[in-house]
């Protein structure tokens, strides 16, 4: 890295912190007590994903919105390698939807609260029957006019490869009976890969596939369609992202 982007990469760690609060503090202050939209107040995150892409020089290409309707519900799915797969996706898509988070980061303080009164929804990662409950409630949601974005593979790919994909994204759409959108984060691995802190500069471009729709689907169906979802992401994939 060059020394200037050693300088940014560095404000990009220090000012990170800063600006996760500053939104949180703004986004509750516009809800609750000035335009009070949950709607309007997506402003706030959508800045704060723009500034640490900006301030790290990470360029940002939207590609294949044309395959999506802007008023229909999905459930997007993509793969996952860095942290700016959600930076990138929280400043520059323009597609209105909300993240589904674990349901201990809403107990953060302030930052928590932000989540929730913007829409975000928790759900419950251990299993038995609470997991089960806050899928069914996160379905719910998602029914009543909520697009999520959420990673298949569960977390972060250390290698940048793609990797099986869990079923939990592909049982939410068939739940909540909205098409599921195949998303390609291409470049982020070598922006921030999975370990490091001081991120690179380049370019992230976001590839948006076909919806696979999901009304006719039960939930025995969830591995095919997982497959279908896992097979729709590698075409949206550059060739040193697939597995052998």
């Amino acid at each position: 890295m060059s020394i200037l982007q050693i300088i940014r990469s560095l404000l990009t760690l220090i000012f990170a912190p800063f600006l996760t609060f500053l939104t949180s503090a703004l986004t509750l202050i516009d809800v609750r007590w000035i335009r009070k939209s949950e709607f309007k107040a997506q402003i706030f995150p959508r800045y704060w994903g723009r500034s640490l892409c900006q301030l790290a020089a990470v360029r940002v290409i939207v590609e294949g919105m044309e395959n999506i309707d802007p008023q229909q519900t999905y459930v997007f799915a993509g793969n996952h390698c860095s942290q700016y797969d959600i930076f990138s996706f929280q400043g520059y898509f323009p597609h209105d939807f909300r993240w589904i988070a674990k349901k201990e980061l809403f107990r953060i303080p302030l930052f928590g609260q932000a989540m929730q009164q913007v829409g975000y929804i928790p759900i419950d990662r251990s299993h038995g029957r609470q997991a089960l409950k806050s899928l069914d409630e996160a379905a719910k949601r998602i029914a009543a006019g909520s697009s999520v974005l959420i990673f298949p593979e569960g977390t972060r790919s250390a290698d940048g490869i793609l990797h099986e994909f869990k079923t939990g994204a592909v049982l939410l759409a068939i739940k909540a009976g909205v098409p599921i959108v195949p998303l390609g984060f291409n470049g982020s691995f070598e922006i921030l890969p999975k370990g490091k802190f001081l991120p690179k500069n380049g370019t992230i471009t976001i590839r948006i596939g076909q919806p696979i729709p999901t009304e006719h689907c039960k939930t025995g169906d969830k591995q095919e369609l997982a497959r279908n979802l896992h097979a729709a992401v590698e075409n949206l994939l550059e060739e040193r992202y697939l597995p052998d």
